[in-house]
């Protein structure tokens, strides 16, 4: 075989499967369409002679044919495993909003501190004022812690 030939041939290879691998994986929950754009049916097997499960469901692409590429997914899977991804993702709100609630006791608590540390960087001031006047007193008058006191009174 001519090697471009070949490389075409290998290339058109990987296309297929890369399609049934993403038709695979897209067959997860309630099928909206189908991977070639086509629309998707609800149909309702009838009763034949040897079927075991008569009136069984499936999601069924509207021109079906058993090539790999369209889908044929039967009813009861489709709908558990779209409720078990509608359950996942009320338990993800779930924990988003205990999660923000959790953030509102921590804002609080938070808001809190805010306050505690404020009055004592007022308080902290007001003593770095009143020891800024003491030190002007001492160089004012000098070492004498009598005459200190007398200074700043």
């Amino acid at each position: 075989m001519d090697p471009t030939e070949e490389r075409r041939h290998s290339k058109r290879q990987n296309d297929y499967i890369n399609m049934l691998v993403f038709v695979a994986d897209s067959e997860y929950g309630i099928p909206r369409r189908c991977p070639g754009g086509g629309r998707i049916i609800d149909e309702v097997r009838l009763k034949d002679d040897y079927d075991t499960l008569p009136g069984k469901r499936f999601f069924t692409y509207k021109n079906y044919e058993a090539d790999g590429f369209h889908y044929r997914q039967p009813w009861v899977l489709g709908v558990q495993e779209e409720i078990e991804r509608l359950t996942k993702r009320v338990e993800e709100a779930e924990q988003v909003m205990l999660g923000t609630s959790n953030l509102s006791k921590q804002i609080e608590t938070l808001e809190e501190q805010v306050k505690i540390l404020s009055e004592q960087v007022d308080y902290l001031t007001v003593q770095v004022a009143t020891l800024e006047k003491v030190k002007e007193c001492r160089s004012r008058v000098g070492v004498n812690v009598l005459e200190v006191t007398s200074c700043c009174r």
